[in-house]
C-alpha cells in the first residue's frame, strides 16, 4: 500500500456572509488580506426583502462565498463584525462551516494558499 504523507496543517472553513451589494467589492477585499484564495459572489436577498420590496425601499444583497483557514476564521469574524458595526450600509451577516475534506494536493494548497503544493 502506498504511504501518502499528509501536507494539511490546517483546516480549511467555508465563510458566507450576505452583505450590501455596495459594499460587496469592500469586504472582498478584506477577505483577501486575510489570504482567502477562492471567492465567490452572487446576488441575494436579505431576510426582510418581502415587506421591504412592498414599501418600494428594497436594497439588494450579495452574498459572499469563501474558503478560509480554520486559524484565520476567528480574526476574520472579527473583523467582519467591527464592520457590520460602522453603518447601515455596512450591516451584514456572516458565518463558517467547517471543511472535512478536500480532495487533490494542489487544490488544499491553493485554499489554504500553502507555498510548498505549487509546483
Amino acid at each position: 500500500m502506498a504511504q501518502t504523507k499528509n501536507i494539511a496543517p490546517v483546516k480549511l472553513e467555508l465563510l458566507l456572509a450576505v452583505v450590501h451589494d455596495e459594499k460587496a467589492a469592500y469586504y472582498t477585499r478584506l477577505l483577501q488580506s486575510y489570504e482567502a484564495n477562492l471567492q465567490f459572489t452572487t446576488a441575494a436577498k436579505g431576510t426582510t426583502h418581502l415587506i421591504l420590496s412592498y414599501l418600494g425601499t428594497e436594497s439588494p444583497k450579495t452574498m459572499l462565498v469563501s474558503v478560509v483557514r480554520e486559524n484565520e476564521a476567528p480574526k476574520i469574524m472579527e473583523a467582519l463584525e467591527e464592520n457590520f458595526q460602522k453603518g447601515k450600509k455596512y450591516k451584514g451577516i456572516a458565518f463558517t462551516v467547517g471543511l472535512t475534506s478536500v480532495i487533490g494536493t494542489l487544490v488544499y494548497g491553493f485554499l489554504a494558499n500553502d507555498k510548498r503544493t505549487v509546483k
